[in-house]
């Protein structure tokens, strides 16, 4: 078994400050302001191994996959408790969201499981998973509706490609859908997936010296700035900020105030690539399964995702047959409508995070926040 370890196991325990805190785990990173404290303790993981400043000893530890992923992350958690006994009795929490969609009922499951073992160190209450990645028979197939529904096509396009593909996008059924399908991703080939409101810009990775530390200032005062081959960092741009986190991170003060090992990650990289096989096609059983076992679970969306439009999200949570509970109603922040919710029996909650895209909490953070709060202590959104 290659030896694996993860940067947030060396440095974040530092932030416990109640013994009885509710745990919330993250498995991927996400932009949540640190008075996320006020609600609960957060582990933040680099996951997979590979991500962030995770590692592996071996080359093998570094082949890793949707299921392999899970199994390390639940070694993670009993090697965390293990060093830190005192929060076993902590209600915990496993959230995350984008691809962490497939991982984290997988790995949620997995601990409900250990549960059933003697000595398991987990008080597991739920999980929660933000414009998640789930199933691409509800994922992809929503992106035509969602792009019609935000007017992005027009109505002779969409109903030429909805009955020229019998309203299935992923695999084209025959030559007229294939072109039609081509025609809508023509038309929308400049929107920012991430956010349709928000500008598309170009994805720039910068190497060590490759950007100045005087460009950074010229970035905050939303200046253009010349990076060579790379063109220019355009000033307004949500990304525009991903070489200074690639300066920051790479600093070797931040590295020593974070405890990461000498040696083992060379280069922090934002979007670092992987080997890894992609063996779970689908996670909803895994939702079906929990919620019968009677696992809460809060499932939102940023209403402006186009990467997991929250038209797929509604679809596959349809196809559990949950009865309904709450029927759809705005929830409110500060007295303005912040997004619409609705719940289902066995716990489920879906909302909608209304402006947000992906993912929710980089774009909404007061909403987001205030949505965990209430959902964390038993109390309607």
């Amino acid at each position: 078994m290659s030896t694996l370890r993860s940067a947030a196991a060396q440095w974040l325990p530092v932030s416990f400050k109640r013994k009885h805190d509710i745990l919330l785990i993250f498995f991927r990173s996400v932009k949540i302001r640190t008075h996320m404290r006020m609600v609960s303790s957060v582990i933040f993981v680099d996951s997979p191994v590979g991500a962030g400043f995770s590692y592996s000893r071996t080359a093998e530890g570094f082949q890793t996959s949707d299921t392999e992923a899970a199994r390390q992350l639940l070694r993670f958690l009993y090697k965390w408790f293990e060093e830190h006994p005192k929060f076993k009795s902590n209600p915990l929490y496993i959230g995350g969201s984008s691809y962490s969609g497939i991982i984290i009922p997988i790995l949620t499951l997995e601990i409900a499981k250990a549960k059933e073992s003697r000595g398991a160190p987990f008080n597991l209450k739920g999980y929660l998973a933000g414009n998640p990645i789930t199933d691409a028979n509800f994922d992809k197939e929503a992106k035509v509706p969602f792009v019609y529904g935000m007017a992005l096509i027009s109505d002779e396009l969409y109903e030429s490609t909805k009955k020229s593909c019998s309203g299935k996008y992923v695999n084209p059924i025959n030559i007229h859908c294939a072109k039609n399908l081509d025609a809508v991703d023509e038309v929308i080939k400049d929107v920012n997936r991430d956010h349709i409101l928000e500008p598309s810009c170009p994805s720039h990775r910068q190497k060590p010296g490759q950007i100045h530390s005087k460009a950074i200032g010229k970035i905050f005062y939303k200046e253009e700035v010349p990076l060579g081959s790379y063109g220019q960092l355009q000033a307004g741009c949500r990304r525009a900020s991903d070489p200074i986190l690639n300066f920051w991170a790479n600093n070797d003060t931040v590295k020593d105030a974070l405890g990461i090992r000498k040696g083992t990650i060379v280069y922090w990289e934002r979007c670092a690539h992987l080997s890894y096989t992609f063996d779970v096609q689908s996670a909803v059983m895994y939702h079906l399964t929990l919620s019968n076992e009677g696992y809460p679970s809060l499932i939102y969306s940023g209403d402006h995702d186009m990467n997991a439009p929250y038209i797929g999200t509604q679809g596959w949570i349809r196809s559990l047959n949950f009865s309904i509970v709450d029927d759809w109603r705005p929830w409110y922040v500060d007295g303005q409508v912040a997004g619409f919710t609705r719940r289902y029996s066995n716990n489920l909650t879906f909302a909608t995070v209304k402006g947000a895209g992906h993912t929710a909490p980089e774009y909404k953070p007061k909403e987001c926040l205030a949505m965990i709060r209430r959902w964390l202590s038993g109390a309607p959104l």
